[in-house]
Order: structure tokens, then sequence, then C-alpha cells
């Protein structure tokens, strides 16, 4: 039987996401990292790992955003996704999550603490369900949720991903 984003958001008791999309935390570590045994970025206790499940529906996206600790994106079900990134560097790079490795797809994706990421569903009348694994563990207050006009005037040269990836 054919699942669509629907059935995944109901199944899976999903809720919005500010960066667009659905999710529910699925696990939070029972022990955090003190404040004193993180960087200084963080500016307090973090549990040790949180995940996520995380549906996007074709169509949408994930907005640029960014937090303070690297987060794994695994795929689970529906269409390819693309992962894109953007480092202080001013490189812009994409990882293309799915199921097809002779297409280039890959199952697993990191994307490093700081750097701005969003996410669009190669299929506009699918979706695409997948997992996030944050360590140190996600806290909203380590959440950024980028300016459109911040990141054109930082990223000019990726007009195009940054109009596409951001809400005006």
């Amino acid at each position: 039987m054919e699942r669509d984003a629907h059935y995944w958001v109901e199944r899976l008791g999903l809720e919005e996401h500010p960066e667009g999309g659905f999710y529910r935390r699925t696990y939070q570590a029972d022990e955090a990292i003190p404040g004193e045994c993180l960087p200084e970025r963080f500016g307090g206790a973090r549990l040790l790992s949180t995940a996520i499940y995380y549906l996007l529906p074709g169509g949408g996206f994930s907005a640029f955003h960014r937090i303070k600790s690297d987060e794994m994106w695994h795929f689970y079900a529906g269409v390819p996704l693309d992962l894109h990134m953007l480092d202080d560097g001013g490189v812009h790079s994409t990882v293309r999550l799915g199921r097809d490795f002779d297409r280039g797809e890959v199952f697993q994706a990191v994307v490093k603490a700081g750097v701005w990421f969003g996410a669009v569903v190669c299929d506009p009348e699918s979706y695409s369900l997948v997992g996030c694994t944050v360590a140190p563990g996600f806290a909203f207050e380590d959440f950024e949720l980028a300016c459109r006009e911040d990141l054109l005037a930082r990223f000019p040269e990726h007009r195009e991903i940054v109009e596409r990836l951001t809400r005006p």
C-alpha cells in the first residue's frame, strides 16, 4: 500500500516545525552534559543526544536555519530530499538523501554545527520522511532561523538558493 504524507503525519503524531514540515521528538538522553564541559556557544547544559522524525511534504521546504550542534540526517521513506548547506566560507553544497546509491543518493548526511542548512523534496507531488539526530542534544535556544536579507547580504552569489529556502 502506498503511503502519503498525511498518513505519516497522523501515524507518527507529527506537529508543525518552525522551519517548515512536521516533526516529533522520538528520543532524548536521560543524561546531560554540564555547561562548563561544553563550548561557550551553548551557554549551559545540554542533553547528550536527541532524535526526531521529520517529514517534509513536496512543494514545501525546510527554511535555512542553523544550530549549535552537529546534526545527522537519516532517510526513511518517500522520495529523495536535497539537503542544502552554506558554510561560513560561502561554499554551497548539496547532499541528496535517498535510496539510489547509483545516482549519488545516501542514507545519512551530517550538517556540521553552525552551518546554514535547508531542504527540499525532489518531487513536489510527494514527501520525504527522515530522521535527525543531534549531539549535544537539540534545544530550541540553539536554533536560528535565517533572515533572507541577512543571508543575501552575506552570500550574494547564492541568491537563487537563499531566496528559494527562506521566507520573505
